[in-house]
């Protein structure tokens, strides 16, 4: 285990509200770095995925750096335009 892993580990079992807030925080940079790994996939650049939905690459940075507030009818435009498919799922939090 690195010590950044173990360092999360021991900070999150005595810390609640680290824990929940990085658990959060993780989830929201995982949901931009498969945006911007789809795009990259479809060998699309942020400029490009601007011009499909219309918009400008200032918006398309915005969305995959900080996907904490993207609507879930902005996530499907954005798998269409990086011709992919948008699939949601969920599963149990450890906590429950």
């Amino acid at each position: 285990m690195s010590d950044v892993k173990r360092y999360i580990q021991k900070r999150a079992e005595r810390d609640v509200e680290f824990a929940k807030n990085f658990e959060e925080g993780y989830t929201d940079f995982k949901i931009g770095v498969m945006l911007r790994q789809a795009r990259e996939e479809a060998g699309l650049t942020q400029e490009e995925v601007a011009r499909r939905l219309r918009t400008k690459k200032s918006a398309i940075s915005r969305i995959e750096n900080h996907a904490d507030d993207v609507r879930l009818s902005t996530l499907r435009r954005y798998a269409n335009a990086v011709g992919a498919n948008l699939q949601i799922r969920f599963s149990q939090s450890q906590g429950v």
